[in-house]
């Protein structure tokens, strides 16, 4: 199961991801990177076949410039993933003599999240079908087999306000949600990749920055704690 979701803030944009593939076909997990920068700015990343995702690796590491100084950036990342999804249907066998189905189909979603070249951020993906999806002015998206339960838990933290407040309480809500849903579900796993985008530039964390904002997390869960025990019985 793949959990890619975007958070816009005041100030950035984050993009985060588990690291864990789940091959239903053959039944074992194994662990992958999922996010990829996208020029200085940007950054990407997809759910589905693992063979269009990684054809598509050097396709925008070539063309990030191409993408981001797009007129439109939704239509400019289509671009360069719509011809390779094409070539992988027309290739796709669905039926499979002996076989009640194929295992895998090579239907793939591509989410990318940052700032364009002329300083706008943005949240957009491509669907299966070459359509465009924009989620910058929404604040909060998910892809993924596991992107229902992000999409709960990002409801469930609306009430912070995230696209109210700066980038790295935008990092703190990606981080606290992956980990819920590492918890709740076995196919959500590994460890967790976060892309934090500003008009600056786009800067992955490492794992040790990581690890400091779990400190945070753990103060921002007592405080709610503490909150919650001051409300009156009543």
């Amino acid at each position: 199961m793949t959990v890619v979701l975007g958070l816009r803030c005041q100030d950035g944009v984050v993009l985060a991801a588990d690291s864990q593939i789940t091959d239903g076909a053959r039944d074992l997990s194994y662990p992958a990177q999922k996010l990829h920068p996208l020029g200085d700015s940007g950054a990407w990343a997809g759910s589905g076949s693992r063979a269009v995702l990684l054809e598509l690796e050097p396709i925008l590491a070539e063309s990030a410039t191409q993408v981001l100084g797009a007129p439109n950036i939704g239509r400019g990342l289509q671009e360069q993933v719509l011809p390779l999804l094409r070539h992988h249907y027309e290739s796709f066998i669905p039926e499979v003599p002996g076989q009640d189905s194929s295992g895998s189909t090579p239907a793939t979603y591509v989410m990318a999240a940052g700032y364009t070249a002329s300083g706008e951020p943005f949240i957009v993906d491509i669907d299966p079908h070459g359509l465009i999806g924009r989620y910058e002015e929404v604040g909060f998206h998910a892809i993924g087999s596991g992107s229902a339960m992000a999409q709960q838990a990002g409801a469930l933290l609306a009430h912070f306000r995230m696209t109210e407040r700066d980038v790295d309480h935008g990092v703190l809500a990606a981080v606290r949600v992956l980990d819920a849903l590492r918890i709740t579900s076995p196919s959500v796993g590994g460890e967790i990749d976060v892309f934090r985008m500003t008009p600056d530039g786009a800067k992955e964390l490492s794992p040790r920055e990581i690890s400091a904002v779990r400190t945070k997390i753990k103060k921002w869960e007592k405080l709610e704690n503490e909150a919650l025990d001051r409300l009156p019985a009543d």
